[in-house]
């Protein structure tokens, strides 16, 4: 049994086969279409969520976690007086971090760990799924903590949108809001860098914008002696499958492979194709 009692939040976007295969709690955001609510992958998951999507109706929105739902699970979870370490989207991407950390001020006689990762999506998988190795293998809350730390000092999460009106309409499009406007002729090469978004560059197709993700994680790769890798894809899973299959030769052990969940799909909208690497924790 492991010591460590592991919490994420949904925009972590963890695969099925993942969470049947390890225990990690996931803490839902809510997507929101018109007057109808719904937890982000427990009321609609990624295939209803991009149909809908395609359908006339309300633009969607997101809420983050109230504290108090967070409150719950630390509660249920610390019962047996375990530690608990909680990672979070990046806090200048949603308040999820403040709901998080609100539950855990609320709770002090727990120990919790709540970690803002400055991250999304494939960022946020990268570092579940080293804090899921480290507790495994029988490591303490310090050491799940410092493989998360790991995770984030080498991270790199890199994507392409077919649009940046998702993001735009979404209000989390940061420093990519100098492309807007000039969209028709270019598709945009966008990082998580700091917590927030920014523009990295810009190509004139779609498989190129693919192309630069790929050069970047090879050289990564090639002067990291390999490398860890994520990717998801929002209803593209054709163009993600080939992708890992032409990037599973760069990296280090099998890429993971993931669907862009509701919550992020929102933002990103449909045709994302986001990567994130790092380097091998020893």
């Amino acid at each position: 049994m492991p010591s460590v009692h592991l919490v994420c939040d949904s925009t972590a976007d963890l695969d099925p086969a993942f969470r049947a295969a390890h225990t990690v709690r996931v803490v839902p955001l809510k997507v929101i279409f018109g007057e109808e609510t719904f937890a982000d992958g427990v009321d609609i998951n990624a295939e209803d969520f991009y149909k809908r999507l395609a359908t006339p109706g309300p633009f969607p929105r997101t809420s983050q976690p109230t504290p108090a739902e967070f409150e719950d699970v630390f509660r249920e979870l610390g019962a047996d007086g375990g530690p608990i370490v909680c990672t979070t989207i990046s806090a200048d991407l949603s308040g999820t971090y403040a709901s998080a950390t609100q539950a855990r001020a609320a709770l002090p006689d727990l120990d919790i760990r709540v970690i803002d990762t400055r991250s999304v999506a494939v960022g946020h998988y990268a570092a579940v799924r080293e804090a899921v190795r480290v507790n495994e293998a029988g490591g303490d809350a310090d050491q799940v903590v410092a493989a998360v730390a790991a995770v984030e000092s080498t991270d790199k999460v890199l994507f392409t949108v077919e649009t940046l009106e998702f993001l735009r309409r979404g209000g989390r499009i940061g420093g990519a809001r100098a492309l807007l406007g000039s969209m028709l002729d270019i598709k945009p090469i966008l990082e998580i860098r700091g917590g927030v978004i920014e523009a990295v560059g810009r190509v004139r197709t779609y498989p190129r914008a693919i192309d630069r993700v790929v050069e970047e994680c090879k050289h990564a790769a090639e002067a990291w002696g390999g490398a860890e890798l994520v990717i998801a894809h929002a209803d593209r899973p054709q163009i993600a499958a080939e992708l890992v299959e032409r990037m599973r030769p760069l990296v280090s052990g099998e890429p993971a492979l993931t669907v862009v969940g509701p919550v992020v799909g929102c933002h990103s909208g449909p045709g994302a194709i986001g990567v994130g690497f790092h380097k091998p924790i020893a």
